[in-house]
């Protein structure tokens, strides 16, 4: 696999796995469409400064505008609410490993909708974590099973929000955190004000602040390695995210720790360690396409040239002309093409 994507796709898993014990900390002070607006506004405000370096042209986002409402309106604006609502039902560290379930629903979109290779260890490895998300949100807890049903809907509309933005190779990944902070975070927390009222000063900046981090960074990094890695195994190794916010939630946060919590993390990192070595080689073709992302010229697959001779890691709009080769590979944004069998 690309070292860089899976580097890109554990930080920001760090970072979101951080992020979910402190927000659940936060619903008993601001509620949930505020919290997810000031989460997203604070997403955005972490990525301003990096977006607004090269702004995309309107034909690049009337092409991209389809997906990128999907995007928006599931990733940014949906899912954080039914996971504010959630945290609310569930303790920290079971809603950090109730997470696990947005990799499940990634791998099965992503396999059944757009048509990604996924493969017999990665197939393994969701159906453990499947089993660790129903070993933990199944305890007998009615509150528990609310909070797990609402977060698993979170996890859904987040699983067609990563196959979407994985192949959205027209906008930088920066933008798209914009767009999702700015317009689904703008939503949110006008919401949360006319029903719930104006929340607490320092909670609220600290919803800004997890967001920023948790949120506007995380998205960015794990798009941008989602676009190497393909959705599935993007997710794959976002997934750990959930450990370290089970972590910190027994260690910083002081939490109790389950023994039902523990047999999932055991299950879970199982699953997640099948990822590893998932690539699979065979001749393919690619198809001739003009689209814009980061890239070097000594990977095989970018062969044009520039005038000052520069060949390190940089982004422009460039054309692919027809190639034919074989090499090993997963399903990132130069190789989803359809297989014969899985």
């Amino acid at each position: 696999m690309s070292r860089r994507g899976f580097l890109l796709c554990t930080i920001a898993a760090v970072l979101f796995g951080i992020s979910a014990p402190l927000a659940a900390r936060l619903t008993d002070d601001v509620p949930g469409f505020s919290l997810a607006g000031l989460l997203y506004l604070g997403a955005a405000a972490a990525v301003l400064p990096v977006a607004g370096r090269a702004v995309p042209s309107a034909e690049t986002l009337h092409r991209a505008l389809g997906r990128l409402s999907v995007a928006v309106v599931l990733g940014g604006a949906i899912g954080p609410v039914l996971l504010a609502f959630g945290l609310a039902h569930a303790t920290p560290a079971s809603s950090s490993l109730l997470l696990n379930l947005e990799l499940v629903f990634t791998t099965i979109v992503a396999a059944i909708v757009f048509r990604e290779h996924i493969g017999p260890r990665v197939a393994a490895g969701t159906v453990l974590v499947l089993v660790a998300s129903v070993v933990l949100g199944w305890n007998g807890s009615a509150d528990l099973r609310w909070g797990a049903l609402l977060i698993a809907g979170a996890c859904l509309c987040w699983a067609i929000d990563n196959c979407v933005t994985a192949a959205l190779d027209e906008l930088a990944p920066a933008h798209i955190t914009l767009a999702k902070g700015l317009v689904a975070g703008s939503a949110n927390l006008l919401i949360g004000l006319i029903v719930d009222g104006t929340p607490p000063l320092l909670p609220a900046m600290g919803a800004l602040l997890i967001g920023a981090f948790g949120y506007g960074i995380s998205i960015t990094l794990w798009v941008a390695g989602a676009r190497e890695l393909g959705a599935a195994r993007g997710q794959l190794v976002f997934a750990t995210a959930p450990f370290v916010g089970a972590v910190v939630a027994w260690t910083v946060l002081r939490d109790d720790v389950a023994s039902a919590e523990l047999v999932a993390l055991a299950i879970a990192i199982g699953g997640v360690a099948l990822v590893v070595h998932s690539d699979h080689g065979h001749e393919h073709v690619h198809e001739p396409v003009i689209h814009d992302h980061e890239h070097r010229h000594d990977d095989g697959h970018h062969t044009h040239t520039h005038a000052d001779g520069f060949d390190g890691r940089h982004q422009h709009p460039h054309q692919h002309v027809e190639m034919r080769h074989s090499h090993p590979h997963v399903p990132d944004i130069h190789h989803r093409h359809e297989h014969a069998s899985a």
